[in-house]
């Protein structure tokens, strides 16, 4: 029946009238070529029981620990994570719905920090898929990621820029032909792993090595003080985020450019916030060490 449904789908194939999605079939290896030695990277996903890691908690935690080449081959996967928690306050019906984890399935369950601080050991660089979501819970949680290195697959990869009509992780699962059923993060571990080992068109190396190279290069924050509030239409349209001052950064829009923007930023935002005036704003230097954690250097 197997060869039946191949042949067929191959068929299909043949015909610009269709496309084929094909069940991931998870694997260990994605290239023989050898590093020596080799870097270690871990992939990483949260379920949690909502959007405010300052309120909401991890109720699961899913690692995928990989080897990788300097220039960002991924090579193989060494060992896996996973594992439930029992958060304070029962898990909303509407997550339970998302991620089909249920009250019973977390009953009594713990994720042991140890064993959390042992899997990433030596590890140049945690990615995940929304990196700004998903370090923000695990550095509450985990202490040891705190001072770890992040890259984000949906910032840190010209997507868009290339061909691609979306970022969510099923989509670009499905742009390179599979697909999964499931909703829980040690699927999306690996469908995201199978997403970066595969080649980024159109330069033909891996998206990871992409990935690899925007998230070692140092960025500068740009705190817009004193913008006119009737300017945020504007700072949103630029990609600029609020801050609150919560977290004891400043309270203002801000956005993250690389030195060769600088200048030209500067100038847009003398030009169209600050009505031609001199400004003088405060800036931070962003490193992955730093990037999409909420103690982002201020």
């Amino acid at each position: 029946m197997a060869d039946r449904l191949e042949t067929l789908a191959r068929e299909l194939e043949a015909s610009p009238d269709f496309r084929v999605l094909r069940r991931l079939v998870p694997r260990e290896t994605f290239d023989r070529s050898d590093a020596d030695p080799p870097l270690i990277g871990i992939v990483l996903d949260c379920e949690t029981t909502g959007l405010d890691p300052t309120l909401d908690e991890i109720i699961e935690l899913a690692m995928l620990r990989f080897s990788f080449t300097p220039d960002g081959s991924i090579l193989r996967i060494l060992a896996s994570f996973d594992e439930l928690e029992q958060p304070r306050l029962p898990i909303p019906p509407e997550i339970t719905t998302l991620t089909g984890i249920t009250n019973d399935m977390v009953e009594g369950r713990t994720i042991d920090a140890n064993d959390v601080e042992a899997f990433v050991a030596d590890a140049a660089i945690v990615v995940a898929h929304n990196a700004r979501f998903d370090r923000a819970f695990a550095e509450n949680a985990f202490v040891v990621f705190r001072e770890m290195e992040w890259a984000c697959s949906v910032d840190q990869i010209p997507w868009r820029e290339h061909g691609y009509e979306g970022t969510k992780l099923p989509y670009l699962l499905a742009h390179h032909g599979f697909f999964t059923n499931a909703h829980r993060a040690g699927d999306d571990c690996r469908a995201l792993l199978h997403v970066l080992a595969s080649p980024f068109i159109p330069q033909g190396k891996s998206a990871f090595s992409v990935l690899l190279r925007n998230a070692k290069e140092e960025t500068i924050r740009i705190h817009a003080v004193g913008a006119p509030y009737v300017a945020k239409d504007t700072l949103k349209k630029r990609r600029y985020r609020w801050s609150d001052g919560s977290d004891g950064s400043w309270r203002a829009w801000w956005r993250d450019v690389s030195p060769e923007e600088y200048d030209r930023e500067i100038e847009f935002l003398r030009a169209n916030v600050f009505d031609g005036r001199v400004i003088c704003l405060p800036t931070s230097k962003i490193t992955a060490r730093e990037r999409y954690s909420l103690r982002a250097a201020q």
